[in-house]
């Protein structure tokens, strides 16, 4: 039975490889190959000696919340070409709190299509559908343009560039401009697993950190000596004044680090990540001082909503918000930001001041967002 099984073998090996062009002379579909008789006997393919070139002039690009960014990639080929060529471009990307690694085969599989376009056919996907689109400023301007910037749009994204069996592509790395600020539990120091972190950042509108956020709020000063989850699910914290108990006197300033913890059965803080709002944060005038259901009530009557600490973070440090009073927010916490430091308003360093988790009957001011 194999004898007879090996003609019709052969004739199908004969039509698949590229020494079979006596069946199919010439053949070129337009796309997949630039010429597929065109081999060179070992089963490859090869361009005429054409190279395909895809690079980008920024690799790291940030923007504020809400807007509009471009994420540029080019492409060309050298030698130039003197009839253009069909080609498909793919835009993947790796959200902020997957990137463990540079680049490697396992963050390539976990990439998720953001936007593949050929011609003047594109489709986009997931939370990118609507926002997305490419530039196309000029020929192989492959750029994206990512509208209604959201918190998790952070991470790398990678534009690919595909002509036939060659595939080039480059990295840009996304980044929103916002602000890293500690935040711990109702319940006090170190009550939050990983989730919990997560959930808690996304209740005070705000996300976990990534690793490289937490290093520019440290290079910019913060130094604070409660661990907390990232992202990437390490625990780390920032010290630039160092100190017993934070690592000791002979340790040098900078982000001390736990490692990779047990995302369910470890507890610690958080560290969040704000990015710039659209709406305002404001202290309410109100004629007299609130405790914390009156508060809520207060913003509501004022066609509001009381703001979240997020927000009051975002406010501060994007917008300048400066309010010497001490006021309720969301989380039923009790602060106020000061961007002028001055006498009776704190320690001399601009901040969000805190009063931590107080009784909800005692009367402050409140914090309103619209």
């Amino acid at each position: 039975m194999l004898s007879l099984l090996r003609p019709l073998l052969a004739v199908c090996l004969y039509l698949l490889l590229p020494g079979g062009q006596g069946l199919i002379p010439g053949y070129n579909n337009g796309f997949y190959y630039q010429d597929i008789s065109n081999g060179n006997g070992n089963g490859e393919i090869y361009f005429n000696g054409v190279r395909l070139h895809v690079e980008s002039p920024e690799h790291s690009v940030s923007a504020a919340r809400g807007s509009s960014v471009t994420l540029p990639c080019h492409y060309h080929y050298e030698p130039e070409l003197t009839t253009p060529r069909r080609t498909r471009v793919k835009w993947s990307w790796l959200p902020a709190n997957t990137i463990n690694a540079p680049v490697s085969p396992e963050a390539l599989a976990r990439e998720t299509e953001v936007m593949v376009a050929m011609g003047n056919r594109h489709r986009s996907y997931g939370s990118f559908r609507g926002r997305v689109r490419l530039r196309r400023s000029a020929p192989g301007d492959m750029s994206l343009v990512i509208n209604e910037l959201q918190l998790n749009d952070t991470g790398r994204y990678r534009c690919e560039v595909i002509d036939g069996l060659e595939d080039e592509s480059v990295t840009v790395e996304l980044e929103l401009r916002g602000v890293v600020f500690p935040y711990f539990s109702q319940k006090g120091r170190y009550h939050l697993n990983f989730f919990g972190a997560q959930q808690a950042c996304q209740d005070q509108e705000a996300t976990l950190a990534t690793f490289e956020q937490l290093f520019t709020a440290w290079e910019e000063g913060l130094d604070w000596c409660n661990a907390g989850w990232l992202a990437d699910g390490t625990v780390q914290y920032p010290i630039t004044a160092p100190r017993e108990g934070c690592g000791g006197l002979d340790l040098a300033p900078g982000l001390r680090s736990y490692g990779q913890r047990h995302r369910l059965l470890n507890h610690y803080d958080a560290f969040c990540f704000s990015a710039s709002i659209k709406g305002t944060v404001y202290f309410l005038k109100h004629k007299t001082k609130l405790n914390f259901t009156e508060a809520v009530q207060a913003c509501a009557s004022d066609g509001t909503r009381i703001a979240k600490v997020g927000q009051m973070y975002a406010a501060w440090r994007l917008m300048g918000l400066d309010r010497c009073d001490a006021g309720w927010l969301a989380d039923g916490s009790v602060r106020y930001p000061i961007t002028k430091a001055r006498a009776n308003c704190g320690p001399p360093e601009p901040g969000v001041r805190s009063f931590g988790f107080l009784p909800q009957y005692l009367k402050f001011g409140v914090y309103c967002y619209r």
